[in-house]
């Protein structure tokens, strides 16, 4: 998630089979970055008019575009650096099952639009598909936990060996033109939707 300083399915109880759920999975996340790509090529040609769908703080207006502002970026090179994360963290998350992954994300988006809202310095306008990047990384991180599934705690391992280090330096307060506020609160998002939507054992 970055910012520019300046003013401006199937659910768990379905019967979808593996090979199902990952061609599912496959197409929604090559759909989805697709559609940033395309948004951020319309931006370009509009002399960047896509950009005043990120949030400013405290702007009672702005609140319409919490969750637009998760589909635009501020140039090429942002939308660029958010493709492979976005990709392997959200084919990770939705091969849980199409419907929770959708709820998943939007509850990421509109926490982390709302906190972005509430705490990010004036005058900043703040977009990008990191805070649901962040998000994501902390629904796989806890969810396996949570479920007491031996492969979700693996995924834990491999996208915290990953990613961890990248993650930790998105948190710094230090960097200029990233929203570490949008990151932070994305992350805590993602962790929370793994406590609220988690999948609860059948009944014998």
């Amino acid at each position: 998630m970055a910012a520019i300083d300046g003013g401006t399915g199937a659910g768990p109880g379905a019967a979808v089979s593996r090979g199902e759920r990952v061609r599912l999975a496959g197409k929604l996340m090559l759909g989805w970055v697709a559609l940033l790509w395309v948004l951020e090529i319309v931006d370009a040609a509009s002399g960047n008019a896509l950009d005043r769908f990120g949030v400013v703080p405290r702007d009672p207006g702005e609140l319409v575009d919490v969750v637009p502002s998760a589909f635009v970026h501020f140039g090429f090179a942002h939308v660029a650096a958010n493709t492979l994360p976005l990709l392997v963290l959200g084919f990770l998350a939705a091969l849980g099952g199409v419907r929770r992954f959708l709820a998943v994300c939007l509850l990421i988006m509109v926490a982390d639009g709302v906190g972005v809202w509430l705490i990010s310095p004036a005058g900043v306008n703040t977009a990008g598909v990191s805070g649901v990047i962040f998000g994501l990384f902390g629904f796989l991180l806890v969810s396996g936990f949570v479920e007491r599934r031996p492969l979700g705690v693996v995924v834990a391992v491999l996208i915290t060996a990953v990613w961890g280090s990248s993650i930790l330096a998105g948190l710094a307060p230090t960097q200029t033109g990233v929203s570490w506020q949008g990151h932070l609160i994305g992350l805590l998002s993602g962790v929370a939707a793994a406590f609220l939507l988690a999948r609860r054992p059948r009944a014998a």
